[in-house]
């Protein structure tokens, strides 16, 4: 069974930067697309970013393109996440996941995740 573990949340001000990593363990890594999704105290969990296996093409939820960058390092077994210029509305619990598909992984239809990573961002 795999299992993830995050980790880099925090508090910072507005327009700072923050990286998440995620490790994961119990499982052949490179062929799984891997993800974070987001949750906010009273709002559903959201989709953030996702990358492929094999191309790492990536893929971001509206909110965050253009401040998030996804990443991975396979010989690490690990997932990133570069967040910058950061935002009061980025607050949330951060989540990773993994999947054989990466249009399932985005769909939130992923079974395996984290236990989540607390970032939160001042005004």
């Amino acid at each position: 069974q795999v299992q993830l573990v995050e980790s880099g949340g925090g508090l910072v001000q507005a327009g700072a930067s923050l990286r998440l990593s995620c490790v994961a363990s119990g499982r052949t890594f490179g062929t799984y697309a891997m993800g974070w999704f987001r949750q906010a105290p009273g709002k559903e969990r959201e989709f953030v970013a996702a990358i492929t296996s094999i191309s790492s093409t990536t893929t971001y939820a509206d909110a965050v393109k253009d401040r998030f960058i996804i990443s991975r390092d396979n010989s690490k077994r690990a997932v990133y996440l570069q967040m910058n210029t950061m935002r009061p509305e980025d607050t949330a619990r951060y989540y990773c996941t993994i999947h054989g598909s990466v249009a399932t992984l985005i769909s939130g239809g992923s079974q395996i995740w984290g236990q989540g990573t607390q970032v939160t961002v001042s005004s």
